[in-house]
């Protein structure tokens, strides 16, 4: 017993630094930058830890248990799409902001003139031309895209979860074979391995906790200033896309998915 416990104790470590692995912070710095609160993006952390734990606590449980085999081009695959997740979280992102800056000039010295600026409804953050004094507005704040999914779910806190725990999921698919099989090598009791993947999925919801704090703090101590905080949430959205561009053509064409040779 006292000899797995530095056993356990590095699986929480390693937790914690697989947390910052580049596509995780990317994938959740994006989804953080819609936050302005720092308990709300240690939240979201917390949900994306826990989706990416339960993934890799399932299926590597199976192939400790069961001795299943993941083929080379499944977990490619999986890699895949943790690249084409990335691609669209950050044109997402991009989607609101991309007038953000455009603001037609309007008459000297009239009032209430017609301008364009990034704005929200509640989570769904957009732009269009309006005015102002006397308010001039096009639509209601019932009448967006994400309006029918917030009168019937908003009221339930685990819809605020869903998106971070779904991209959690997707990159604990893309990473569980190789933390198994890591197990598996290093202890060969079942029950100990199958503990010292759960250890390992609670030290990187503790440590993608911490780093959705570090990552929001800009956002929350800008959130008074629409501007340089949107200039952040754009540059959140490039990066994902550009990161995602670079995965998928290293997942295809580097190691092998597109060429009929997976490595």
């Amino acid at each position: 017993m006292s000899s797995l416990l530095p056993v356990l104790a590095l699986g929480f470590f390693l937790g914690m630094r697989h947390a910052t692995d580049p596509d995780h912070v990317i994938a959740v710095g994006t989804i953080v930058s819609r936050y302005r609160t720092a308990r709300g993006a240690a939240v979201i952390g917390a949900a994306w830890g826990l989706g990416h734990s339960l993934t890799i606590l399932v299926v590597g449980s199976g192939i400790i248990a069961f001795s299943w085999v993941i083929p080379r081009r499944v977990g490619l695959s999986m890699e895949l799409a943790v690249g084409l997740m990335l691609i669209v979280l950050g044109l997402a992102s991009l989607r609101d902001l991309f007038r953000l800056f455009k603001r037609p000039p309007g008459p000297a010295g009239a009032a209430g003139h017609l301008h364009s600026h990034a704005h929200q409804h509640g989570d769904y953050v957009h732009s269009h031309p309006h005015q102002h004094e006397p308010e001039a507005h096009p639509h209601t704040s019932e009448q967006t895209p994400v309006a029918w999914l917030d009168r019937h779910f908003g009221g339930i806190r685990l819809y605020q979860l869903v998106r971070p725990l779904a991209v959690g999921v997707v990159h604990g698919l893309a990473g569980s074979a190789a933390v198994a099989l890591l197990v598996l090598a290093a202890i060969s009791d079942p029950r100990w391995a199958m503990l010292y993947l759960f250890v390992f999925g609670v030290g990187t919801i503790v440590g993608m906790m911490l780093i959705t704090l570090a990552i929001a703090l800009p956002f929350v101590y800008t959130s008074h200033q629409p501007r340089f905080a949107g200039r952040l949430r754009l540059a959140a959205g490039l990066i994902s896309v550009g990161f995602g561009c670079l995965l998928t053509y290293q997942t295809g064409f580097v190691q092998g998915l597109f060429t009929g040779r997976p490595g």
